[in-house]
């Protein structure tokens, strides 16, 4: 099955904004109650990947609250936009392929789409493809992206870096893809946000919130996570994912993605920005992983893997996974007061921490 999928039949994003390269598992039922999961993914007896979350369905007041926090954050979320955008543009120039990782990747993949032509004219193919951390990147999705596109203008696109797990695992996967006999593909990761210090491209390094970390699939197309399950996965087919439909009357994703391009305004600061990026010294030296493992230390936690730094990991720790306290640099921050809200309702403590390397960060319950 290697077909691409386009909303309407797949996602609500139209078709001409991304093309998801994923096998279509909305039929199956994969879901499973997330402690249970969280117990079986920790015993070593799943893989995160085989099976999807409940998705965590917020109440009006957490919703209120994500209207004001994209409100809030619109703005900074369009000049991220727009400097990302332009140093590609200024770097890799204008023959650019967009392939985010799915799924937090997508939505800034359309909106530096949505920049691209709004201020250059250009109209980049955008591709939507599965990664997994610990089993690697869709093989079958790059063969299908290269096969197309020129593979030196393949940009892989994210929503932002925690401790890097993932930047890595993109460089590892694809020198697996170079050393099957693919082609060589840049494992340069352009994110909105590098907290982490872990990439050479991103549109700020800042902990800020990035909005569409505030909510699941209701904001990221009716899309689940991504899925690699050998049962339902055969080889030479794409990774797969769930459209859930029924969501269809809680979905903000068109509203997320024309609230940020309506304040994209003009050029001249982003290119400024995106300038000063590339006149600076942009080596990753990984300073989010220090921290996350001092963190580690300190806490007791058996592995990195239950320590998901910054404000979008975060947020993902409470909306699905199970959590056993969260870290804030700053009791009152504005970054972090949908966090706040969801520790309450998840009855998870909060200590303040005030030389935290991140604005916050989430720690995942061991499970007996």
């Amino acid at each position: 099955m290697t077909t691409p999928l386009t909303g309407p039949g797949f996602g609500s994003y139209a078709a001409d904004e991304v093309s998801w390269l994923l096998k279509d598992l909305s039929h199956v039922a994969l879901e499973a109650e997330v402690a249970e999961r969280e117990r079986r993914i920790q015993a070593g007896l799943a893989h995160y990947a085989e099976s999807l979350p409940i998705e965590y369905q917020p109440d009006a007041a957490y919703r209120e609250l994500f209207d004001k926090v994209l409100a809030a954050t619109a703005g900074r979320l369009a000049h991220a936009v727009g400097t990302v955008t332009e140093l590609l543009l200024a770097e890799r120039g204008r023959d650019l392929t967009l392939v985010s990782l799915a799924r937090a990747g997508t939505p800034v993949g359309i909106l530096i789409r949505r920049w691209a032509q709004r201020h250059h004219g250009l109209n980049l193919p955008h591709y939507a493809v599965s990664i997994v951390r610990g089993r690697g990147i869709d093989f079958a999705a790059l063969d299908h992206v290269t096969t197309r596109h020129d593979p030196a203008s393949v940009v892989f696109v994210d929503g932002w870096t925690g401790k890097g797990a993932i930047a890595r695992e993109l460089t590892a996967a694809l020198a697996e893809y170079r050393a099957a006999g693919g082609p060589e593909l840049s494992d340069d990761l352009a994110v909105l946000a590098d907290p982490g210090y872990c990439v050479r491209t991103y549109g700020t390094r800042d902990d800020f919130l990035i909005a569409s970390a505030c909510l699941n699939s209701t904001v990221s197309g009716l899309v689940s996570r991504t899925v690699l399950n050998e049962a339902l996965i055969g080889p030479g087919e794409f990774h797969g994912a769930k459209f859930y439909a029924e969501l269809a009357g809680e979905d903000v994703s068109a509203v997320l993605l024309d609230t940020v391009a309506a304040e994209f305004g003009d050029r001249e600061a982003a290119v400024t920005a995106a300038g000063n990026i590339l006149d600076s010294d942009r080596t990753p030296t990984w300073a989010g992983w220090e921290s996350v493992e001092k963190v580690r230390a300190e806490y007791g936690i058996s592995t990195v893997n239950y320590v998901k730094p910054g404000v979008g990991e975060t947020t993902r720790v409470l909306l699905r996974r199970v959590p056993w306290r969260v870290l804030v640099r700053e009791a009152d921050a504005e970054e972090h007061a949908h966090i706040r809200m969801l520790a309450a309702a998840r009855d998870v403590p909060v200590d303040v921490v005030p030389d935290l390397a991140y604005s916050c960060m989430g720690l995942i319950k061991d499970l007996p």
